[in-house]
This record gives C-alpha cells, sequence and structure tokens, in this order.
C-alpha cells in the first residue's frame, strides 16, 4: 500500500460520510435521538446520533492512535445532541484526519505497530492495516445509518465505491 492510495480510500470515506450527514439533515430532531435497534448511543438506547457518531468517534480514536500512539478518548454523546454539532465534529475530524495523512510516508504506511486492545491482547498491525480498518469500520456503521435514514424517508441512496468513482471522475 502507498499514501495515494490510502489517501484515496480515505477520500471515498469522507464522500460517503457526507452523504449520510446530508441525508440525516432531512429527518427529524425526535428520529435523529429516537431510540434505535443500532446498539450506539448514549444511555438513551441506540440512535441515528449515536450510529453516525460512533462513525467519527472511531476515526478520532484511530486517528490519536496513529499520530501520538495513544487512542483519544471516546467522544461524549452528550456534547453532539444535533446534527450541526456532529457535522461539526466530522469537519474538525476530517481536516486532522488529512493532516495525519499529509504527514506519512510509504514507509511509514507498511511500519509494524503494536498496541493493546480494550480486552488487554496485544495486537502487531502494519500501519497500512489499521488505516483501512477505519475505512471499513465507518462502512459498516454507514449503512447501519443508511437503513434507519431509509426507514424515515430519508435515504442517503447508494454508497458504492464505484459510484465515488464515478462522482469523482475517476470512473
Amino acid at each position: 500500500m502507498n499514501i495515494q492510495d490510502i489517501k484515496f480510500i480515505y477520500e471515498y470515506n469522507y464522500w460517503a460520510n457526507g452523504k449520510i450527514l446530508e441525508a440525516a439533515s432531512k429527518v427529524t430532531q425526535e428520529q435523529f435521538l429516537s431510540s434505535a435497534e443500532f446498539p450506539f448511543g448514549s444511555s438513551r438506547g441506540g440512535s441515528l446520533l449515536g450510529t453516525i457518531l460512533h462513525i467519527v468517534d472511531a476515526e478520532y480514536g484511530w486517528r490519536g492512535f496513529f499520530e501520538d500512539k495513544k487512542f483519544n478518548e471516546d467522544l461524549n454523546p452528550d456534547d453532539f445532541l444535533t446534527l450541526e454539532l456532529l457535522e461539526k465534529k466530522f469537519q474538525e475530524e476530517e481536516k486532522s484526519m488529512r493532516g495525519c495523512l499529509n504527514s506519512l510516508t510509504d514507509e511509514d504506511l507498511n511500519s509494524h505497530i503494536t498496541y493493546t486492545n480494550d480486552e488487554g491482547i496485544l495486537r502487531d498491525r502494519i500501519l497500512w492495516h489499521c488505516m483501512l480498518h477505519v475505512v471499513n469500520h465507518g462502512t459498516q456503521h454507514r449503512s447501519e445509518a443508511a437503513a434507519l435514514l431509509t426507514r424515515y424517508n430519508a435515504s442517503p441512496g447508494d454508497l458504492d465505491f464505484t459510484l465515488f468513482l464515478i462522482e469523482s471522475g475517476n470512473s
């Protein structure tokens, strides 16, 4: 993997996040906060808010590790009770992650990193594997958010990589 490839994958990530956030702007505040069957959210239970926040929270946490070898603390859902606040966090995190990506070389991407997971298990990974995990993780939770949004008659439409290629002029 090289830095240009990983940056391109992150371009897809931000494109797809934008589709979710745009669709979320079409739901009511009640729908945004209401309990849902997905497990992410505050003590109020899973919600569209919680599911979307989980996407940016994971990126924020991993970026801390990529930059400082220490995972950032989890974001507090109570700090993001409106879509506007959540969108602002997505914008801040995108800018920060782009800065992180711009600081990396091909050699960095192929280097080994170690960390201990929440269960106390030591992991030895290649950096680009972890970076790809962040995007793939976002894909999983964007699909959950898309299902909720569709249920609220606010589908984000297709989020396929091939559509990103077409829309970004890379077809």
